[in-house]
């Protein structure tokens, strides 16, 4: 007998229920719990981040398709896969009761009995386990949120709410009722996301960006070079004088020393999608919009797009329209596959009951290596000074910045060459030789310890971002393109390593605004060899007025900033957007309070630095002191320092039995790399990690790792693990 549909009550359908109209019921109702658990949760965290979107070279198409594949994905899977082993198991389990029953009542009652039954009741319980699992994965998802429950505990909690829901589906029919309500949510999720969210600016564009203001009749147009570094305070430049540390930062000194030095420029917002159009477009952030030249159509590239030649290379804005930058291809970031694989380890996240720390949304736009990328390296950006090592930087240092200076030569037509680089932004990675580490995954920046540890790995970025200045102004010289050009070197806005306020949070603003306001910010004028230090009171936004003065360029829109050619700003306190709608008043300062004590982090120097270096045979060794687990003990094993990555960075844990504060020695061939201490135990153990730059340390093949324990002095005490 053909199974011609479900013959039960129209409106409703109790779990035990079978046919067509049921399988509709049940994938309404899985749609609702899908909409919960997925939809909303991920479409909530992405469309707050239109930058994701922009950096990875997605069009409306890719986000609308993502969109839906997020939110009919799951539901339709789950659904589908439910009513396949439903159908298997129901006709294996008619099978084995036809055979039965055919002794006893005859075929009849083996078709109806056995196949009809046998599945309905299978398609019930595994739709019941269906539900009862989204429940316990929203269960876990409300348990991050409002308990600091995880691991373990938080799953077994889940699961046993998500067996009780199940239960109560089976129980009661009012729960089926409910879900089938809640249907609609997904789709109200969908519209908030392309409608509202800030993402929106993406998904439906405003109309045409203006066109180009033109040039200053009768005024020259020298070339302009202008790099935006990311996520570096001031400060980091400084040594404890207040005077920029040439030592360490050779080419920032250098660049101060032929430009003129605006000391007390100051950051508008610590979210880069806020503050690099606030510094392009010459006004304020005003609203949760994107970095997109549809929300932002007067801007630095559209001012100078009438008579300039624009090569830009952006990292998480698209701010210069198509029109003018022919060029740029999304499909190098990605498009839709990187979105796909992003959104599904963000998931991953959403649904674990493990916590997976808290990730900055800027990591996920890390600049490509050149060989990640899997773009020809050639040598069309090769560098002019021998010294630099570029065959080791080749397959570390970031893809676009070998384009931006590949693109630096002479033209026949004025051109703004623009680079945004997301160094010396975290993760912090990079030597200042540009060879490339990592740490481990989990490893805080804030706490006694970390923020210390975290603030030595940034500088030794800035150290890296300054080997690539360097290698630009040589490139710049090379063309012939230095002294005819103007070049401007700045960042969109700091970070703070103070500790209890480290980040760029809102406490991070009120207790150090030295290190998240005050940034790097030098103009060379075309010509211009004598540095010039000038203290005004600079924001942000009068980036795009003084550049466009500068550049004889005209602004055919009204700023909030001022040209520091035609005006200055009176000197009191800061305006800051770390909201977009509620701008925040910053009390004045002076670039003497940036470099006073209480402006910069005050962070203890490694302990023992005087062992670093020595020979672990000349000092006297103890008896084993017990037992170290290291989180990269295998990296160890086979080294290629050419390869452009080296393990520097060693972290493990140790038994509770050691007290905070014990200082352990990690060696590596017999040398000791770093001396660190063990640290106040957290939910990930009794840790410590060691930093340890010297890349002499380190030889091709195969490298030993030892751990002491330093006792009375100087006293080594092995570790074994």
């Amino acid at each position: 007998m053909a199974d011609l549909g479900w013959s039960g009550p129209a409106v409703e359908v109790r779990p035990g229920a079978g046919g067509r109209r049921a399988e509709l019921w049940r994938l309404a109702e899985v749609a609702a719990l899908c909409g919960l658990v997925v939809t909303q949760p991920m479409l909530d965290i992405t469309g707050r981040s239109p930058d994701f979107f922009l950096f990875h070279g997605a069009d409306p198409g890719d986000i609308l398709l993502l969109v839906a594949l997020v939110t009919f994905g799951p539901p339709l899977l789950l659904w589908a896969v439910g009513a396949l082993l439903g159908m298997l198991a129901g006709r294996l389990l008619g099978m084995l009761a036809g055979r039965l029953l055919g002794m006893l009542a005859g075929r009849l009652s083996r078709a109806f009995v056995g196949r009809r039954a046998g599945a309905t009741s299978v398609r019930a319980t595994l739709h019941t386990g269906t539900l009862g699992l989204l429940l316990a994965a929203l269960a876990v998802q409300a348990g991050k949120h409002l308990t600091g429950v995880r691991g373990w505990p938080l799953l077994v909690t889940a699961l046993l709410v998500g067996a009780l829901g199940g239960y109560a589906y089976r129980r009661w029919s009012v729960t089926g009722q409910l879900l089938r309500v809640a249907t609609a949510g997904p789709l109200v999720f969908v519209l908030l996301f392309v409608l509202a969210s800030p993402a929106s600016a993406v998904v439906l564009p405003a109309g045409r960006g203006a066109g180009g203001p033109v040039g200053v009749a009768g005024v020259d147009h020298p070339p302009v070079v202008m790099l935006v570094l990311d996520e570096f305070p001031l400060v980091s430049l400084l040594d404890e004088r207040g005077a920029l540390d040439a030592r360490r930062f050779p080419n920032f000194a250098r660049l101060a020393g032929e430009s003129t030095w605006y000391r007390n420029a100051s950051a508008v917002s610590g979210f880069t999608p806020y503050a690099l159009p606030a510094m392009l477009t010459g006004r304020y952030p005003t609203g949760a919009q994107a970095p997109h030249h549809a929300r932002h159509p007067g801007n630095l590239f559209t001012a100078f797009g009438g008579a300039y030649q624009i090569e830009a290379q952006e990292s998480i804005s698209q701010l210069c329209p198509p029109r003018l930058c022919p060029e740029r291809v999304g499909a190098d970031r990605g498009g839709l596959p990187a979105l796909l694989r992003e959104s599904g380890a963000l998931l991953g996240q959403i649904v674990s009951p493990w916590e997976a720390g808290r990730r900055d949304p800027e990591h996920a736009y890390q600049e490509p290596t050149r060989r990640e990328a899997g773009r020809d390296t050639g040598d069309k950006a090769a560098p002019t000074d021998p010294r630099f090592r570029w065959g080791a930087l080749d397959v570390n240092q970031p893809a676009r910045f070998a384009d931006f200076l590949a693109a630096l030569r002479p033209a026949d037509r004025p051109t703004l060459h623009f680079l945004h680089l997301l160094l010396p932004h975290s993760p912090w990675n990079y030597l200042p030789s540009g060879i490339k580490y990592e740490a481990a995954p989990g490893m805080p920046n804030d706490g006694a310890g970390w923020v210390e540890l975290a603030h030595r790995r940034h500088l030794l970025q800035v150290e890296y971002t300054d080997r690539l200045l360097g290698e630009t102004l040589r490139r710049l010289e090379s063309t012939g393109l230095y002294d005819r050009a103007l070049v401007v070197v700045t960042a969109d806005h700091g970070v703070s390593f103070t500790r209890g306020a480290q980040g760029r949070g809102l406490a991070a603003v009120q207790r150090a605004p030295g290190e998240m306001l005050w940034v790097p910010l030098f103009v060379k004028r075309p010509g211009q060899r004598t540095g010039v230090v000038d203290d005004r009171h600079w924001e942000h936004v009068d980036l795009l007025p003084t550049v466009a003065d500068l550049a004889g360029v005209s602004v055919r829109w009204p700023v909030d900033g001022v040209s520091a050619l035609r005006t200055r700003r009176p000197d009191g306190d800061r305006r800051y957007h770390d909201q977009p709608d509620r701008p925040m008043s910053v009390p004045g300062s002076t670039f003497a309070d940036v470099v006073s004590g209480r402006a910069r982090p005050v962070l203890p120097d490694p302990p023992r630095p005087e062992l670093v270096g020595r020979a672990v045979a000349g000092f006297p060794v103890g008896p084993p002191a017990g037992t170290v687990s290291l989180d990269n003990r295998a990296e160890f094993d086979r080294i290629d320092p050419d390869g452009g990555r080296l393990p520097v960075l060693v972290s493990g844990s140790v038994p509770a039995s050691v007290p905070d504060g014990t200082l352990l020695a990690v060696a590596v061939n017999g040398r000791i790399g770093a001396v660190t201490p063990v640290l106040r135990p957290d939910r990930k153990g009794h840790r410590f990690a060691a930093l340890m730059p010297d890349e002499s340390l380190f030889v091709p093949g195969r490298n030993r790792l030892d751990v002491y324990q330093l006792a009375d002095g100087s006293v080594l005490r092995p570790l074994r693990g």
